[in-house]
């Protein structure tokens, strides 16, 4: 079970996503994670969320929520979750997420 909600590290969380990776390609088609934000940068506070990069085979449509909710369980934790198709019209945000990335 993941540590509490402020205890988690980036060790923490890159593990846990590596035991479910088969699990997360299987179910949702994930074919990259990518872990990046505060919890990548080493400067998380007691309000961060973990922010993942999710590359996948196709769109989800409502099974996104679904892939949401499994990561939030796995990790016990607050996520958001972004795609690349998300960021093709934020190239600044695009910039800052690939400064970050930590991939799986």
């Amino acid at each position: 079970m993941p540590a509490a909600k402020n205890e988690l590290t980036k060790e923490q969380i890159l593990q846990y996503l590596r035991e479910h990776k088969k699990e997360l390609y299987e179910k949702y088609g994930v074919r990259k994670i990518g872990l990046f934000g505060s919890y990548a940068r080493g400067n998380k506070s007691e309000n961060s969320d973990i922010d993942l990069l999710l590359e996948l085979e196709k769109p989800l449509g409502f099974a996104f929520v679904d892939l949401c909710d499994y990561l939030e369980k796995i990790l016990n934790h607050n996520v958001d979750v972004l795609t690349p198709p998300m960021l093709q019209h934020n190239p600044e945000l695009w910039e800052d997420v690939q400064e970050d990335i930590v991939n799986v």
